[in-house]
């Protein structure tokens, strides 16, 4: 079955935009001192031969979404042409329908095979991991649903329903397993927010580098006249949520850690905590130590942690771990490992709580992991990955219409602010958080609602194009 509304690409760009970091921000053994922003356009075209542009963007965060010994500029170098590899992928894609219709199937019939190939020739001598790849199309699926919206003058979110989509959600899901959900004749509006929030609760990240005290403080901060130590960033931003970044070996660290942010959080006001301690764990014995440490040592401190953040390794389906014993005491949240519902699934058999979503991952598969996730009564987060500029627009629609237990992670405004200046003078509470919190009031009009003719961002040319 088909819609009058369906659309298909015949055309994509890609244009390369380098940011500078004014704090290293640590993931795992490696640090982040710069980034590249894939900015992506896709122009659809309807049976009746209307175009439309849109836009999308995702950092391409290295050492996050590629953690390996191979150096850095080997793998920022391999993903560059991965998403030139998807330029022209994506362009001569003969695919006609909604976006999520059009994307599910490409990630199912044409992703591997492309990584497969991409991996034959590229001399790195390491395979590319999935979620790189999913990572780099990200900012093309985004640029096709807000194609989508552009071309039919409605805002995205509106058209997750049966009334724009051709499939049910069972047909993306297959047939269910024993006790689980059946989905025939359901769509993704039925599991959104119907009247999004325009202000989230916004989490602060602190990092394993960041100063906690005067004693911390060393030669390298940057006097740029933002906060430094965390209780300067919770009194100028109001903060009421932190993130807690931990090295995941080494309990003494780990554990002093906490019970510094812990009581900064409380001096301040602060009300909740999470802990991620960067999927360094491989025994879940390690976490269930320092969280019953922490219940019988400071159970104010304990109590105060919302959840858990991926302990353990990417790869789930290598790393089969029973993680009931961290679950039962704290919501345990998959971030890195649920690449998409299938591996959600997998999550829950396993023991995890629920979901920390990200568009990085494609929007297409966030969707889709959040309906399986809410069906089977898992609780959501929305993470970033320090999204700034583009970028942070659909992951903030993404967290109000998810609805997250407590809003939404968002730490772009403290390791590149500036690069978002052309962004943030069209909407200003997004790239700034006060009282606490982000303002999305400001987003309007078809697509994302990006605004982009008010957004005053020269491009460079693109580093590829293709056209059908």
């Amino acid at each position: 079955m088909s819609r009058q509304t369906d659309v298909r690409i015949v055309n994509v760009a890609l244009h390369l935009l380098p940011v500078q970091t004014r704090v290293p921000l640590k993931f795992g053994s490696e640090a982040l001192t710069s980034v590249t922003c894939a900015r992506v356009a896709v122009t659809v075209t309807d049976r009746t031969g209307r175009t439309a542009v849109g836009w999308g963007e995702t950092p391409l965060s290295v050492q996050w979404l590629w953690p390996s010994t191979l150096g850095y500029e080997v793998r920022h170098q391999a993903l560059i042409v991965f998403c030139k590899r998807l330029t022209a992928a994506l362009a001569e894609f003969d695919a006609t329908g909604h976006p999520i219709e059009i994307i599910a199937d490409f990630v199912r019939h044409q992703l591997h095979p492309l990584a497969g190939a991409f991996d034959a020739d590229s001399g790195v001598g390491e395979a590319m991991p999935h979620l790189a790849a999913l990572v780099c199309l990200s900012a093309f699926d985004l640029a096709l649903h807000d194609g989508f919206g552009k071309l039919h003058d409605v805002d995205i979110y509106r058209t997750y329903s049966a009334d724009w989509l051709s499939r049910d959600l069972s047909q993306f899901f297959g047939s269910p397993e024993g006790g689980q959900h059946n989905f025939i004749g359901e769509s993704f509006d039925q599991y959104l927010v119907a009247d999004p929030p325009t202000s989230l609760p916004a989490w602060h990240l602190v990092g394993g580098l960041d100063p906690l005290s005067p004693d911390d403080l060393t030669s390298d901060e940057p006097d740029d006249g933002y906060p430094v130590l965390l209780g300067d960033w919770i009194d100028t931003d109001g903060l009421t949520s932190l993130k807690i970044k931990l090295r995941g070996n080494d309990a003494a660290w780990d554990y002093d850690r906490i019970v510094r942010v812990g009581r900064i959080a409380q001096q301040k006001n602060a009300q909740r905590l999470c802990v991620d301690f960067n999927c360094t764990v491989t025994d879940p014995q390690y976490v269930v130590d320092i969280l019953d440490r922490l219940a019988a040592d400071v159970p104010d401190i304990f109590a105060m942690i919302l959840y858990v953040e991926q302990p353990f390794p990417y790869d789930l389906e290598k790393h089969r771990i029973d993680v009931r014993e961290v679950s039962k005491r704290k919501m345990l949240l998959m971030d890195e490992s649920a690449h998409d519902w299938t591996f959600v699934k997998l999550g829950l058999t396993l023991g995890w709580s629920g979901v920390a979503l990200k568009t990085c991952k494609t929007q297409t598969g966030a969707l889709l992991s959040l309906c399986w996730a809410k069906a089977h009564n898992m609780p959501l987060m929305v993470q970033d990955l320090t999204n700034p500029m583009l970028a942070m627009i659909p992951h903030a629609r993404l967290a109000a219409a998810a609805g997250t237990i407590a809003g939404v992670e968002t730490n772009g405004c403290q390791f590149y602010p500036e690069a978002s200046n052309p962004e943030a003078a069209v909407h200003p509470g997004l790239y700034r958080r006060r009282n606490g919190s982000i303002d999305l009031s400001t987003l309007r009009g078809p697509g994302f609602g990006y605004r982009l003719d008010e957004i005053n961002r020269p491009l460079p040319d693109p580093a590829a194009e293709a056209g059908q």
